[in-house]
């Protein structure tokens, strides 16, 4: 979800995105806030001006700490993707 709130700089867009309702994004985004030392999304509302969602200094730090894991994960388990991908008939993904 954060990297859809980078993307398209909305929580609702970013839930629409990961095929959320509304309710659920923001649940989720009040979540994530909630769990760590600081908010990770600042949101600001809607109205004349238009409102919008953007992450802040440690949001963007989480991001890329997850993404780093995220990519040390299939690199240390791509012999384990290939075993899983051929039980299934399947290539295993590029990594």
């Amino acid at each position: 979800m954060l990297a859809f709130i980078q993307e398209t700089g909305s929580i609702a867009a970013a839930g629409r995105r990961m095929g959320m309702s509304y309710k659920r994004a923001w649940q989720l985004a009040e979540s994530m806030n909630a769990t760590f030392r600081a908010p990770l999304i600042h949101a600001a509302k809607g109205g004349v001006a238009g409102g919008g969602a953007q992450l802040t200094d440690l949001g963007v730090a989480v991001l890329a700490a997850y993404r780093q894991l995220e990519a040390m994960s299939r690199r240390g388990g791509a012999s384990a993707l290939d075993v899983l991908a051929d039980a299934r008939g399947a290539k295993a993904p590029d990594v």
